[in-house]
């Protein structure tokens, strides 16, 4: 993350390396430029195919409206590869964010996260480079992603977090057709007290999360899409744990269904970790998914990580994917 503080008439003179001035116009005191980007290798031996991938480019503005305040505005871009073999520039986020318009709370307008998937993978699952969170993974359960236009309020206290919100319900690249909205949550205990802090590896937490979702006229007038789940981690310096179980009730044959995913970090040394992950998911209608995911990841710096896994993912126990993946996870 980059902070460029600007004068009171929001304009300042930033030199480079080579002595070049640049000069940076704004009409907020203080602006945050970030980027995240995972840059892979994947060989599949099932397909017998190898691929060197960019699997995520992720460009980020904050736009702070004073140097001590916590509201800003933010908007985040993100590359996507087309099966047609075209790169586009999706909008991920672009949403204006206000602090405490109510007691410990917060919200969020505009395109916006939505409750569960950000809150997953800062406290546990924190390798998105190799594969999404199982309520969004295709391969898992495949029910939501993590943005969509809306209003999401986020409270935070030290022992109960929570995130509530009323979203178009299809998802940031999902057709808006306008018929129903979706109410969606996430409540969490933080037993330890850790519910305003911002945890690391070296923290120790424990939670517990009621999540879910209920979306009326969901793609067809006249359906909901109702899903919610539980989960549980608990975090120390040494290892992470962390389980789930999710159902769907309403949704079609193409949801309905239930299933679980487990995971777990073991630090072995300062900067080397082993992880693992387990999902399974059936329908009703009587598909079976499972993913099993094990590998070893290696911290380079603050700014890179580098992950070497191996990935197997069965539909009604036929393999479909079985590969070797090689990962860089770059943060700046």
């Amino acid at each position: 993350m980059k902070k460029i503080l600007l004068s009171t008439i929001a304009m300042a003179t930033l030199v480079s390396a080579s002595s070049t001035a640049t000069t940076v116009k704004s009409k907020v005191p203080l602006l945050k430029f970030s980027g995240t980007h995972y840059l892979g290798f994947v060989h599949d031996s099932e397909t017998d195919t190898n691929e060197f991938e960019t699997r995520r480019n992720y460009f980020q503005i904050k736009g702070y409206f004073d140097e001590e305040s916590k509201d800003y505005m933010r908007i985040t871009f993100d590359t996507h590869h087309e099966a047609s073999g075209d790169w586009k520039v999706r909008l991920k986020y672009a949403y204006l964010y206000l602090d405490d318009i109510l007691p410990f709370t917060g919200v969020e307008m505009g395109q916006v996260h939505r409750p569960w998937i950000d809150y997953e993978e800062h406290h546990g699952w924190a390798y998105r480079s190799i594969s999404k969170v199982f309520v969004e993974a295709h391969e898992g359960a495949h029910f939501t992603n993590s943005a969509d236009l809306g209003v999401n309020f986020k409270t935070k206290t030290e022992y109960l977090s929570s995130e509530l919100g009323i979203f178009n319900g299809e998802g940031y690249h999902g057709i808006e057709d306008g018929n129903g909205l979706s109410g969606e949550w996430r409540v969490t205990g933080h037993l330890f007290g850790t519910g305003k802090a911002h945890v690391h590896t070296h923290d120790t937490y424990l939670d517990l999360s009621f999540l879910g979702q209920y979306n009326t006229d969901y793609k067809v007038k006249g359906t909901d899409f109702v899903w919610y789940g539980l989960h549980a981690v608990y975090n120390q310096p040494e290892f992470l744990l962390s389980a789930q179980y999710i159902t769907a009730t309403d949704g079609g044959a193409t949801k309905e269904g239930d299933g679980y995913s487990i995971n777990g970090e073991y630090r072995i040394v300062e900067d080397w970790n082993l992880i693992g992950r387990y999902d399974f998911f059936e329908l009703d209608a009587g598909e079976e998914r499972q993913r099993t995911l094990a590998g070893a990841s290696y911290k380079y710096n603050k700014n890179v990580e580098f992950i070497a896994n191996y990935l197997n993912e069965e539909v009604d126990s036929v393999t479909q994917t079985d590969a070797v993946m090689l990962t860089a996870q770059v943060k700046w």
